[in-house]
């Protein structure tokens, strides 16, 4: 492998051999919907069962994929970020979270985490970077924080003592509420200092709860937790945190300003049911 300013956590290696492609796998799910050809038959049951509940599911996960761009884009230009830990990646795409980063500042630092070894199969991809900037990939799980955050490739590649902005786009859905999900981003914020940011997509069953019912029922019968939360229960996602304008929104009314030249015009906001945020820890 090239050097190209990515480095591995410790436990990337022999991963793979845990793949298990009969069995449909979140992240795979989504790359289906983005386009991607990193999917399995399972995971296209699946993706194919969801759209027929939500027919413009594909249009949902790229409205939640163009937020993530103008996030980091409000992050790096406005904000002064220029790390990032991206937790529950996804299958690399285009607009990756280092991508647009380095785009405004080729210094910037990203850790992307996932529990899918097929993203870590990808992760020479994932982690090509400019020459100033660095990546690294964690193989880990968000159900355990700890682990997480011990993983040696995060200090070698992210100053904890200098701000950072944590990513958990469209991930936190998978956390039933036995598994508190307010306690894993307390976790992740308490290892950051003052000044760090934090950027939360969540879907939601506040625009459609018939159908957002089906999806769960889907969801959960392929063996994948799936919990939509109301604008309050996302709101709460935030505590302890100073959320910017304009707030807890739906995610294509975010920054809208913020979208690339070129992109589609801004959308109805129910056409894609995720509420976003970002936020700024005090």
């Amino acid at each position: 492998m090239p050097d190209n300013g990515a480095q591995r956590g410790p436990a990337d290696q022999g991963t793979t051999a845990r793949i298990d492609t009969s069995v449909a796998h979140e992240a795979r799910v989504y790359d289906y919907w983005l386009g991607g050809k990193d999917n399995y038959p399972a995971d296209r049951a699946l993706g194919d069962v969801i759209a027929t509940h939500v027919p413009a599911i594909r249009t949902m996960a790229r409205a939640n994929r163009a937020f993530l761009g103008r996030a980091v884009r409000y992050l790096v230009q406005e904000a002064g970020i220029d790390q990032f830990l991206d937790v529950g990646t996804g299958i690399p795409t285009a607009g990756n979270t280092h991508e647009v980063a380095q785009r405004h500042d080729p210094a910037a630092r990203v850790v992307y985490v996932d529990n899918d070894p097929i993203v870590l199969a990808h992760a020479r991809a994932l982690m090509s970077s400019t020459g100033q900037g660095r990546t690294a990939f964690i193989h880990a799980d968000l159900h355990d924080p700890g682990a997480l955050l011990g993983d040696p490739a995060l200090p070698a590649t992210l100053d904890t003592e200098r701000p950072v902005a944590i990513m958990l786009v469209a991930i936190l859905m998978y956390f039933r509420d036995e598994d508190d999900p307010a306690a894993k981003v307390r976790a992740l914020l308490d290892a950051v200092p003052s000044g760090s940011y934090l950027v939360i997509t969540h879907p939601t069953a506040d625009f459609d709860a018939r159908a957002m019912a089906r999806v769960v029922e889907s969801a959960e019968s392929a063996g994948i937790p799936f919990r939509p939360r109301s604008r309050a229960e996302t709101e709460n996602l935030f505590a302890g945190t100073d959320l910017v304008d304009p707030g807890v929104v739906p995610v294509v009314t975010w920054r809208p300003d913020l979208a690339e030249r070129g992109a589609d015009a801004p959308a109805e906001a129910t056409s894609a049911w995720y509420w976003a945020g970002v936020a700024r820890k005090p």
